[in-house]
């Protein structure tokens, strides 16, 4: 297979720097913009198989042009969501298979929304599902850490260990801290801010999706070896619009373990106005608010050196075990980030959120996984998959919990 990652982040370079050490690959090609940053991610993976150029993610015909000059199989979104749109349509007229980390982008109901739908995360995606299969393509959307991981793991456990699911509650958390900053995020900051101030999403089998307000439904949540207990609270994410499509479930939500600093980081954002998109014009120069705010802070690829910790995603399951008795059971990954700085010179979220699509693009070059149309990681088994997550050094875990009374 050879492979196309457009945008050399921190993703799209733990990527490359992943695949490069798989024989499943024949040639991967890492784009950006900034063809410094493609040279520096190519560079870092030290294989052979790695090449880099520059490719404006913006243009559809950019990417297209690119796609067809390295006769890639298969197109990597590594970009942030904003960049989808192009991404996608590049692939299906290039006629690769497509692979995201984060679905088309949101947005809200005109008049309602916190409590109805507008445009969901993914809408065009799934619209151009019959479209993809019709030409004999498959896109993979949402296929990460979270999406991506959690979804795999309610697959896992909807075929292996429940005959009835009642809920589907991702949990995602860590202890990461980060030496000498007051404040640095882990991830994209601009990605952060477009999940956790848009109207959270759940799934009910009666009403099917909706929406709450943000920060919603509190819990503390006890994440395993411990990292301990966190508040968490319901967040836009992929997984909700995903899960309930394959997996017979009651409900579903996504909750982010965030911590109460984080969150009035969050909050004061929009009440400052500083998460808007909409450009504004300081002494003559346009610029959207939250575009500043991620300039100022610290990249978050650059801060593995700084960071220490572990990084946990994982599934909550509950219902009625395959055994006839109710059960609840936590599948979960921890990745520790002074390994994954040893083994792979890259910080543990972006790793982690890596090392997933590094999985299903072997998958699909194996030919283990294998459709048409638009799907998420849930659709397909998750048998072969897990076995090489101990492979690339990040085994997952199953948590055994108490059932809730009734």
């Amino acid at each position: 297979m050879r492979v196309l990652i457009v945008g050399a982040g921190g993703v799209g370079s733990a990527l490359a720097t992943i695949c490069g050490r798989r024989a499943a690959f024949e040639h991967i090609v890492v784009a950006d913009v900034d063809p410094v940053r493609s040279s520096r991610a190519a560079a870092t993976a030290h294989s052979e198989r790695i090449s880099s150029t520059k490719v404006d993610a913006s243009s559809s015909l950019d990417v297209v042009e690119l796609a067809s000059t390295v006769g890639a199989d298969v197109i990597v979104n590594a970009c942030d969501p904003r960049f989808n749109p192009s991404i996608f349509e590049a692939a299906f007229e290039a006629g690769c298979h497509y692979l995201d980390m984060a679905m088309h982008l949101s947005s809200p109901h005109p008049t309602d929304p916190y409590a109805q739908l507008g445009v969901s995360l993914g809408a065009a995606q799934f619209a151009a599902s019959d479209t993809w299969a019709e030409r004999g393509l498959l896109a993979i959307v949402g296929m990460g850490v979270e999406p991506g991981f959690s979804d795999v793991a309610a697959r896992y456990a909807a075929d292996h260990l429940f005959s009835t699911i009642h809920e589907i509650g991702v949990r995602d958390g860590n202890d990461l801290v980060i030496d000498g900053f007051a404040f640095a995020p882990t991830f994209s900051i601009w990605t952060t801010i477009e999940e956790c101030l848009n109207p959270p999403i759940v799934y009910e089998r009666d009403r099917g999706w909706f929406t709450t307000a943000p920060f919603s439904e509190p819990e503390l949540f006890t994440f395993p070896e411990g990292i301990g207990e966190l508040k968490c609270v319901n967040v836009e994410h992929e997984e909700v619009l995903l899960i309930p499509r394959w997996i017979d479930v009651d409900r579903v939500t996504f909750k982010y373990g965030l911590g109460d600093e984080f969150l009035d980081v969050l909050k004061t954002l929009h009440k400052l106005g500083l998460d808007s998109t909409k450009p504004v014009t300081v002494r003559g120069i346009e610029m959207a608010p939250r575009d500043l705010v991620a300039a100022v802070l610290p990249n978050p690829a650059e801060l593995g050196g700084r960071m220490r910790g572990r990084t946990c995603a994982g599934t909550l399951i509950t219902g009625i075990g395959i055994d006839g008795a109710p059960r609840c059971m936590y599948v979960y990954q921890i990745v520790d980030n002074a390994w994954t700085m040893r083994e792979f010179g890259h910080q543990a979220v972006v790793w982690q959120t890596a090392v997933h699509p590094a999985i299903a693009l072997e998958l699909l070059a194996t030919g283990e996984w294998k459709g048409e149309g638009v799907k998420g990681p849930e659709a397909f088994s998750a048998d072969p998959f897990l076995p090489l997550l101990a492979e690339h050094g990040a085994p997952w875990a199953i948590q055994e919990r108490p059932p809730s009374p009734g």
